[in-house]
């Protein structure tokens, strides 16, 4: 659906000094040139259509900005910011027009209309990977109740859901050979359908192998739709999009958060959870219509160059140890707040909502700190407190319970940009689709090695809180590893990176 117009009208004095700066061409969201007819239109910048007039009034002067802006599937959520930034919002002491910086919301450089509309569609098939990967975890406790499948059970059927990744890394090797349009399109696709079989399966290792083999699948969507932000994003701009892809994860993720009250209608009315997965065809449907091929992969670059075995090796060991705590912290808090605390589908459902979706500012915050002060000292105070938090969310009870989660979501909202753009960056175009499924393979195996565990010492009697605070224990490897061995990635070209694309170039 094509974007309407806006039209933005400020009044102004008409002071020798005010006419000054607003005769100048801006310089901000959008780069502007001035026409012939002395109107002011858009040499670069995120718009369809763009001109901006201005007209003397009496002792006025008028200025008039008509813009179409389109961002696929967030227009409603970017409408009412793009218009008051388009507005100038003007400090005016002593009649002096100065522009404010971009704001808080916004990217460290000005995006093309092309890049705004990549994103958009990108943080669309976020969204449905995200709630494909979510579902399983959110829905398996009310499957095991329903067939009889204690805590070991539930632990070994994560584990097997997530070895399924092996399922997911011939897409990212195709992404390398034939182009990423093509293979993001078809795992857009496959992976709602093969997750919506869920809902059929007879027994509970039917249902786990539907999902060995969608949740790879959506995690395939998920690392290739990743590398293709890092390619096409600005260098002052990859951790702002992973962000903004991130933050559209968390609607996703919401959507099947929203949806679990379903399970509460009867014994087995968690299937309705895994029928609603249907609804992301949608997105494939516009993502083959609009997404573009990378302009880094048309470009030529060497097919399927050796991994840097010292880059891979260190970020495998990054993913492995994060995952190691985060898969169980995740994969076992409904179980932790149905059995401890006594939450119902719908208390769970709420407090999910209320907790993480405050990270969405997190990410963002993280995003733009990642792009314009760099990744690694982000990374060495915001993991080490956003984990403290988090294990103390599964051991105090009441309000510090809430507000512990509150506080984890948010602090590692703001870590995960930082941590997440690497996976991309350091490694060349011909093997970036490569690297990126290896390490969501490596970060899958550190949760099924987290999942193992925790399942095994919960059954064995141990309280929640112990065991989180012991999983926790990998995190002092991550944090000493991107200190120790990470580059400084920020406000540098891949091909710099990756000297290797540039070479062969």
């Amino acid at each position: 659906m094509p974007a309407a117009g806006r039209t933005v009208t400020r009044v102004w004095p008409d002071d020798p000094e005010v006419a000054a700066a607003l005769e100048r061409p801006r310089d901000d969201l959008v780069l502007e040139r001035q026409a012939s007819d002395g109107t002011f239109e858009q040499a670069d910048g995120p718009f369809l259509e763009y001109e901006r007039r201005l007209e003397r009034s009496d002792d006025t002067l008028v200025e008039t900005t008509r813009y179409r802006i389109s961002i696929p599937w967030f227009n409603w959520l970017f409408a009412l910011p793009v218009r008051a930034l388009v507005g100038r919002r003007w400090h005016q002491p002593h009649h002096h027009a100065v522009p404010r910086a971009n704001p808080w919301w916004a990217p460290p450089d000005r995006l093309t209309e092309r890049q705004i509309r990549v994103l958009g569609l990108l943080a669309a098939a976020s969204m449905s990977s995200a709630y494909i990967n979510t579902l399983f975890t959110q829905t398996v406790k009310f499957a095991a109740d329903d067939f009889g499948i204690g805590n070991s059970g539930v632990g070994v059927a994560g584990s097997i859901v997530r070895a399924g990744i092996v399922l997911a890394l011939p897409a990212a090797l195709l992404a390398d050979r034939i182009g990423r349009k093509r293979v993001v399109t078809f795992v857009a696709w496959a992976a709602p359908i093969a997750t919506a079989l869920g809902a059929l399966a007879p027994t509970f290792p039917v249902l786990v192998a539907t999902q060995t083999i969608g949740r790879p699948l959506g995690l395939a969507l998920d690392f290739l739709v990743a590398v293709v932000a890092a390619e096409e994003m600005p260098r002052n701009s990859r951790a702002y999009a992973v962000s903004v892809l991130a933050m559209a994860s968390g609607f996703g993720a919401g959507i099947a958060v929203i949806s679990l009250p379903l399970a509460d209608i009867g014994e087995s009315s968690w299937r309705f959870i895994y029928v609603v997965a249907l609804i992301w065809l949608v997105v494939a449907v516009d993502l083959a219509r609009r997404l573009p091929e990378t302009k880094r992969f048309t470009r030529p670059h060497k097919i399927a160059p050796p991994l840097d075995r010292r880059r891979f090796g260190t970020l495998a060991l990054v993913a492995l140890s994060a995952n190691f705590f985060i898969a169980p912290a995740s994969f076992f808090q409904n179980s932790y707040l149905e059995d401890a605390r006594g939450f119902s589908a719908a208390q769970i459902s709420w407090f999910t909502l209320s907790t993480a979706t405050p990270a969405g500012i997190g990410l963002i915050i993280g995003g733009r700190i990642a792009d314009m002060r760099g990744r690694r000292h982000v990374l060495a105070v915001a993991l080490p407190l956003a984990t403290t938090l988090a294990v103390g969310s599964f051991v105090v009870n009441g309000v510090p319970m809430w507000f512990s989660a509150f506080g984890a979501g948010f602090i590692g909202g703001i870590a995960y940009p930082a941590l997440a753009v690497y996976r991309a960056e350091l490694f060349p175009t011909g093997n970036r689709g490569r690297a990126a499924g290896l390490l969501t393979a490596a970060a899958l195996l550190g949760g099924i090695g987290g999942l193992l565990l925790a399942g095994q010492l919960l059954d064995a009697g141990w309280p929640h809180g112990r065991v989180m605070a012991l999983l926790a224990l990998a995190q002092v490897v991550v944090v000493i590893t991107v200190l120790m061995s990470y580059p400084e990635t920020a406000h540098r070209e891949l091909e710099e990176l990756n000297p290797e694309d540039a070479a062969f170039a």
